[in-house]
């Protein structure tokens, strides 16, 4: 059994769709940031970071229980365990952590600051929207170049990458990004969308 503490953001919904795609079982705790439960020293124990989400997997290394915190260190011990979606061929695992850490690195945190100084900022900072809209827009257009090549964003097929991915491009209209002008994301984003696995991880938790 694995515990996932989590929120409805979209690095929580990486983990609860990896969690969903490889039908592991697991018990969800909310944590509810809006209210700081993220600092509450039992959830620090497990998480120094004091962000979400974390998982504790009762069966880990060596049999015991074990904590992962960051998203894309939860995505790949996750992968890891099941032994699916990502590649263990080397190259082909290369290029799936690549786009996963083009995500972590860029398509998060971009898209995120883009999306909170344009719709969450309490007074209107023109240069920050400027920046981060524009720094959102050209990630959007290195994911539509790539997708123009390759079904999913690693040529191994569906990955962690696209499960990373998917929950920030949801999002893409609070980013200020139509996805009428990048067929390629359109495309991609309405067929990972469609899995019922993505549609069950969106939804958790339930609030």
């Amino acid at each position: 059994m694995i515990d996932l503490y989590t929120w409805a953001t979209p690095n929580g919904h990486k983990a609860s769709i990896m969690l969903e795609e490889l039908a592991l079982d697991y018990r969800v705790h909310p944590i509810d940031i809006g209210n700081d439960e993220q600092f509450a020293p039992d959830y620090v124990a497990i998480n120094p970071n004091a962000k979400i989400p974390t998982i504790v997997d009762e069966d880990g290394p060596g049999g015991g229980p074990f904590a992962v915190f960051e998203s894309g260190a939860i995505l790949i011990y996750l992968a890891d365990k099941a032994g699916r979606l990502l590649s263990p061929e080397p190259r082909r695992r290369s290029q799936a952590i690549q786009w996963l850490m083009f995500q972590v690195g860029g398509v998060g945190p971009m898209l995120g600051q883009a999306q909170h100084f344009r719709r969450f900022a309490p007074h209107p900072v023109p240069y920050a929207i400027e920046r981060y809209s524009s720094e959102a827009a050209r990630l959007y257009g290195v994911l539509d170049r790539r997708l123009g090549e390759a079904d999913f964003l690693a040529d191994d097929g569906y990955s962690i990458a696209d499960i990373a991915t998917y929950p920030w491009v949801v999002r893409h209209e609070w980013q200020g990004i139509s996805l009428a002008d990048l067929p390629n994301v359109r495309r991609w984003f309405e067929t990972v969308g469609q899995r019922p696995a993505v549609q069950r991880g969106m939804q958790v938790p339930r609030l």
